[in-house]
């Protein structure tokens, strides 16, 4: 039985007392709404220590939204994974499609990052997905292969229990679009087959796949009632307490 995972990406939003403050008021009403699924919140990284203990003790996950794929030296604003352990983070969001995007991340490069987080014992949200020209073209599952094939490269079939699979249409994030259930769920199903063929099913079986991609409270029941979809990595949503909240409860 797979648990439910939720997660916040506030990407750079909220400053280290807005962030804070909000997470403190998000640890309480965790707390009082008796949540089942497994929460996780990713502030920039100036925010991290600040959230980190506000919600100390809640059950809440503090995720970093990125890291290097160095541990130390010359690479001026970079944050590298020891810095994050060393402050209590132990958990990364990994190939998001902005990064992808916007700064040039390639599969490799993600695929080095995704490795230098597992020998250090952390937990990795690996996002894949595919643009809206892709999909029409009819490539959505060459594209997936391909990502999870390059960006799980040498990771052993033992790592796998750290490894989460966020998949997110570029198309929908940031847009108000969503993919319907069923496609989502399609998705979804190529995603664990892939893994399936690349380890074994009983690992594929076992893998938590996040959707992500204008989650919101109106449509969150009806993803989350699908076969293969085990969760959400919320963008906008997960800013505000009156939406955030009614998706981490959306089985109450």
């Amino acid at each position: 039985m797979r648990t439910p995972y939720i997660a916040g990406n506030w990407k750079m939003n909220l400053t280290p007392s807005e962030g804070a403050r909000y997470a403190g008021e998000l640890a309480e009403a965790v707390r009082k709404a008796g949540v089942s699924c497994r929460v996780m919140i990713a502030p920039s990284f100036v925010a991290l220590p600040a959230v980190a203990e506000a919600v100390k003790g809640s059950g809440i996950t503090v995720a970093a939204q990125n890291m290097a794929n160095h541990l130390s030296g010359a690479y001026t604003g970079e944050v590298s994974p020891e810095m994050l352990k060393d402050i209590g983070i132990n958990t990364v969001i990994l190939g998001h499609s902005e990064r992808r995007q916007y700064y040039g991340e390639t599969d490799e490069i993600i695929n080095s990052k995704v490795l230098l987080a597992l020998s250090l014992k952390m937990e990795v949200i690996l996002c894949v997905g595919e643009t809206l020209e892709e999909r029409e073209a009819g490539n959505l599952e060459s594209v997936l292969e391909r990502q999870l094939r390059v960006g799980l490269k040498d990771v052993l079939p033992a790592e796998m229990g750290a490894i989460t699979i966020a998949y997110e249409p570029v198309w929908a994030i940031g847009t108000g679009k969503t993919a319907t259930p069923d496609d989502a769920d399609a998705a979804h199903a190529f995603i664990r087959r892939t893994v399936a063929a690349m380890y074994s099913e009983d690992i594929a079986n076992n893998l938590i796949i996040q959707y992500g991609g204008s989650v919101k409270p109106g449509n969150v029941v009806a993803l989350m009632a699908k076969e293969n979809i085990d969760g959400a990595l919320v963008g906008g949503a997960s800013l505000k307490l009156d939406d955030f909240l009614p998706i981490i409860t959306y089985s109450k």
